[in-house]
């Protein structure tokens, strides 16, 4: 557990600095630089082509006709470099826009930059830039300019957001749907510990912006169970019984990992993003949000993990495959409630975690939903 924490530690102090690092001010200057680069090595590399033409009309090589037809070639290819190579630059330059409206690139001044700084224009053409790019077919000025409008209005306009989840948090089981229960659990609160990792989907629910959510996804969870005072559970036919180990135990843990599809519906109060058209669009994870919902999976399997010494004092470490009469299906209630990605997390199965008794497993824990 404590490696655990270390990574996760570790893994949000380098998100926090890559986001401090960055701001979208800089990498628009990055951009910028790009751009003028390559119109000056392509200008350069025009202007040293048209000498060696001179050259060559000097030396009697070519004819004056011949010249001019060169230079007019060289130099419509250069310009169509150009326009490809910058055309690359400014997807980049969307991709970044992008970030920033979604909250994933920090800014020194909100609102410094407004829609119309978006693209990139040299002269009277709008341009997009590849670095690294290659010669390809010419984009009409109509047609680049329709496209960037219409990927400026998909968007602003997506109801649909992804993200990373991981949780880590406390495990342990409620008797007879009991709160009060856990002050008699046979199992130890601060050691029985659970992991989920998962992806989730976040689709507004209305048509239009709103704060109001469809949270969904997919997720894997490590549920630990940690018993009290020496004790193992033992497989007796259709009943699971926990009974007292023969020797000192320094491990005893049943641990169950399981799939499971979470649904949610969230209400986040982040405000929304309002353009200088007085478009209005999302903005989610920003502020404060609250979920509510449930979910349903299966068990993809169980182990009890022993450790002791035998009789003649050597260490032992023995893991038991088996159901243990788990109930396979699963499913129950959950909710969380946090600021920004991070949330406290309440989950309750609502079916007993051992067949025929009303046993219930819950958790308590710290959720991440990182974009």
């Amino acid at each position: 557990m404590k490696r655990i924490l270390l990574i996760l530690v570790l893994f949000s102090t380098t998100i926090t600095l890559s986001q401090e690092k960055k701001t979208f001010e800089k990498e628009v200057i990055k951009i910028s630089k790009r751009i003028e680069i390559i119109t000056k090595q392509q200008k350069d590399s025009l202007k040293e082509k048209v000498i060696d033409i001179d050259r060559k009309l000097e030396k009697g090589e070519i004819t004056t006709e011949t010249s001019t037809v060169l230079k007019k070639e060289v130099a419509a290819y250069h310009a169509r470099r150009i326009e490809t190579l910058v055309s690359e630059q400014e997807r980049l330059l969307q991709l970044l826009v992008q970030d920033k409206t979604n909250g994933k690139i920090a800014s020194s001044e909100e609102g410094e930059f407004d829609d119309d700084h978006n693209v990139f224009t040299i002269g009277n053409t709008t341009f997009r830039f590849d670095f690294d790019g290659k010669d390809g077919e010419d984009v009409e000025d109509g047609n680049d300019n329709r496209r960037t409008e219409r990927d400026r209005k998909v968007r602003r306009n997506r109801k649909t957001t992804s993200q990373f989840v991981f949780a880590i948090g406390v495990n342990n089981v409620l008797n007879n749907n009991k709160l009060n229960s856990l002050n008699n659990s046979e199992y130890k609160f601060w050691k029985s510990h659970f992991y989920e990792l998962g992806w989730t989907w976040k689709t507004r629910v209305s048509d239009k912006p709103s704060q109001f959510y469809l949270k969904y996804g997919l997720s894997f969870l490590w549920n630990n169970l940690r018993l009290e005072d020496n004790r193992i559970h033992v497989k007796s036919g259709n009943i699971t019984e926990i009974e007292t180990f023969s020797n000192p135990l320094s491990e005893s843990r049943l641990r169950h990992v399981q799939m499971n599809f979470p649904v949610h519906l969230e209400w986040d109060l982040s405000k929304n993003r309002v353009y200088s058209d007085g478009y209005v669009s999302d903005r989610t994870n920003r502020s404060l949000r609250l979920g509510v919902g449930g979910f349903v999976g299966f068990k993809l399997g169980t182990r009890q993990y022993l450790e002791y010494k035998d009789v003649d004092g050597v260490n032992v470490e023995e893991v038991q495959f088996d159901n243990f009469n788990m109930n396979t299906v699963n499913y129950g209630i959950s909710t969380y409630l946090g600021y920004r990605s991070t949330s406290f997390y309440v989950k309750y199965d609502l079916n007993s975690l051992f067949k025929n008794t009303e046993t219930r497993n819950i958790s308590l824990g710290i959720r991440l939903d990182l974009d």
